[in-house]
């Protein structure tokens, strides 16, 4: 167009600059990566140690977490009932049980388990006392037992041996009456949320420890209790609430499973890792595909390391962001795979090498608080992303229409200054206080550039406006009574710069904003930067005379006029970003008007349906509702009023059974100082 209109090129050269400084935005990779390193330390005082920067940004959109059940949903600290041990070798006391199940454990650096079994004993010495250890076998995955091959003080050889009841039978060969007793005796043991451990016994005749040995003999089942963690139920609802779908992932049987995750308000839609492999003996699992089974499952028991692995790869495929708990050499495969690999408190060296988090504190309420302020971060990222885009169009396009309409150029240095103080000043917006998304966020880009776009076009249109109306009109000297400053090229200049650095910097208030941006108070820092550039910029634009800039002080009155032109045209940016959102959500209007916000994607991951058949089992279970009436109950509007229904019912039935609970404490404690008994070592067998 220059060669047209017969200019310079000099002029052209200087334009070109004006566009490269004002259309690059220069500070974004120091932006964003200033907003993710603040926000890496600020996730480590929660916590939670990140390895890779880019799992913030990955967290801030997970959907889905797989977490143990052991040490995360509950807190690993187990105990064992005497009174529940079930004794299946003949002429066995419960307390060599205890002694043989020990004496199978490490005295040193032990794990929840030796340390429950070994802490039953009067002392802890017992458990190699009498004996010379050989051979200590300790747990693995594969195998799930550990074994001590020892001699006693008569010189004959023994083994003993704990672990997962399964194991133990296959290792003893158990007959067919035998297995059926045990089973039932685990059924009934997790019916409670009890673990069960076996415990078997075998004499080493070869005396080797190598050797096989005699036939293994099955000795016992030890109930183990492991307390959810005071915080988990709470954490898992606020979870769902956030969009992101918990499934349990656990070793223990689908009967544990289901009572946990009913307790823990997770559901009980378990399956046992065989449906993984299609191997479900329930025709219906079976007829349903895997990866629909994985994705609707609330959790899945009996799982092995490699399981783990094959559920995460299936959920990716199902276009899920997943992310994996994990603590063992063994979990590193499915934590290297998952999205975000989340090594938990205590995890092994190889566990924390895969990972990209790293927890320094145990439970749940970590990783949701890690989530929380990862998408705090990445809405940061986000709402300068959108600023970016904007202020790119809006100085490409505005100084462009008025070079080529009116032939006015633009100075370079004048954008060099605007580059500076906003571009600087923006830096605040890595500390600023943001809402974060209820929902898992991404980097949507076409939600992004058409936001960019329409509001920088919005705002390129009224800079042209306010250059139109000042060079061509006498509508601010009529209305304001100003000066008309159309024959000074430098005070035209000074006016034009304050214009354009106010309605820039002030888009940041816009984007950073899920509502009206003015009902969301911005961080004081970012406030605070945007005030001192823009009264820089007023006091350049007023009393400036610099030849080398082509700009001349214009004077109070201009300055009152343009921050008033600029309030005015600030107003409708939110109304177009909430009509940007509503055209790119389709019909979003009444969220707009529930919830005050503009558009978010509307994903409860079956929120509501939850709630009704969590009333809906609480009435059942309070005796409320018979349940055959359970279909009748379905409506998803009706579960407010279940919900509270429920809880009344649940307060009735907790005031019940103290009261009954009080009455027969007391009866217990009248009879025992009747009897003359010891009333501690009651309180010690005293379960209700």
């Amino acid at each position: 167009m220059y060669p047209i209109q017969h200019r310079k090129y000099r002029d052209g050269i200087d334009n070109l600059l004006v566009l490269l400084i004002g259309g690059i935005p220069i500070a974004m990779p120091t932006v964003l990566s200033v907003t993710m390193a603040i926000g890496s330390h600020r996730l480590s005082q929660q916590g939670a140690i990140t390895k890779r920067m880019t799992a913030i940004e990955e967290m801030a959109g997970m959907d889905v977490l797989c977490s143990d059940k052991t040490g995360t949903l509950t807190l690993n600290k187990l105990s064992v009932d005497k009174n529940l041990i079930e004794v299946f070798a003949k002429g066995v006391e419960k307390d060599y049980v205890i002694l043989l199940a020990a004496r199978a454990s490490r005295t040193e650096n032990q794990d929840a388990i030796d340390a429950a079994i070994v802490g039953m004993l009067a002392d802890p010495k017992e458990a190699r006392a009498g004996i010379r250890e050989v051979h200590f076998l300790p747990f693995n995955p594969v195998d799930k037992r550990t074994a001590l091959t020892y001699i006693d003080s008569d010189g004959n050889w023994h083994r003993s041996s704990k672990g997962a009841p399964e194991q133990i039978l296959n290792l003893c060969n158990c007959k067919e009456d035998v297995r059926k007793r045990v089973h039932g005796t685990i059924d009934k043991f997790a019916e409670r949320g009890l673990r069960s451990l076996g415990v078997a016994r075998q004499e080493v005749p070869e005396k080797n420890k190598d050797s096989p040995g005699a036939p293994w003999q099955f000795v016992g089942l030890l109930p183990l209790f492991d307390p959810p963690r005071h915080d988990s139920a709470e954490t898992i609802t606020r979870a769902l609430n956030l969009g992101v779908n918990v499934k349990m992932i656990t070793g223990d049987q689908l009967a544990i499973a289901k009572e946990t995750g009913r307790r823990l308000g997770m559901g009980t839609n378990m399956y046992p890792s065989s449906s993984l492999l299609g191997q479900s003996k329930d025709a219906a699992v079976s007829a349903v595909p895997v990866d629909e089974l994985i994705e609707k499952a609330d959790g899945f028991a009996g799982v092995f390391p490699e399981h783990k692995y094959e559920i995460v790869k299936r959920l990716q495929e199902r276009k899920h962001i997943c992310g994996m708990t994990g603590d063992g050499v063994n979990d590193a495969p499915a934590l290297k795979k998952a999205d975000i690999g989340i090594a938990v408190a205590d995890a092994t060296d190889a566990a924390r090498s895969a990972s990209d988090i790293v927890l320094t504190e145990p439970g749940l309420s970590v990783i949701i608080s890690a989530v929380l302020t990862s998408r705090a971060i990445f809405q940061r990222m986000k709402n300068y992303t959108i600023y970016a885009v904007s202020i790119t169009i809006r100085i490409v396009f505005g100084f462009m229409f008025i070079a080529l309409i009116w032939k006015f150029d633009f100075a370079p240095f004048m954008v060099l200054i605007i580059a500076i103080l906003n571009d600087g000043t923006i830096m605040t917006i890595s500390k600023d206080r943001v809402k974060p998304s209820p929902m898992p966020d991404s980097w949507k880009l076409r939600e992004i550039f058409a936001t960019g776009v329409v509001l920088g076009a919005y705002m390129a249109l009224m800079t042209v406006v306010f250059f139109w109306l000042m060079k061509d009109t006498d509508f601010f000297s009529d209305k304001f009574g100003v000066r008309s400053i159309r024959n000074s090229p430098g005070e035209m200049m000074a006016a034009l710069y304050l214009q354009v650095s106010i309605i820039s910097q002030a888009l940041i208030f816009v984007t950073r904003s899920r509502s009206w941006s003015y009902v969301e108070r911005p961080g004081l820092l970012l406030l605070s930067a945007f005030m001192i550039a823009q009264l820089v910029a007023t006091f350049l634009a007023v009393y400036a005379n610099w030849g080398f800039a082509r700009i001349q002080g214009m004077g109070w009155g201009w300055a009152g006029v343009i921050w008033l032109y600029s309030l005015v045209t600030y107003i409708p940016l939110d109304i177009l970003k909430f009509a940007i959102r509503y055209v790119l959500s389709g019909k979003a209007w009444d969220n707009l008007l529930e919830n005050k916000t503009a558009f978010t994607t509307k994903k409860d991951y079956g929120k509501e349906e939850r709630e009704a058949q969590w009333a809906t089992a609480q009435r059942t279970l309070h005796g409320l509702q018979p349940p055959e009436t359970t279909n009748l109950f379905n409506d998803k509007n009706s579960y407010r009023e279940l919900s509270e229904i429920a809880e009344q019912a649940k307060r009735r039935a907790e005031v019940a059974r103290l009261r009954e609970l009080h009455t027969l404490k007391g009866h217990v404690e009248s009879v025992v100082k009747l009897k003359g008994l010891d009333i501690d070592t009651i309180q010690q067998h005293y379960t209700v």
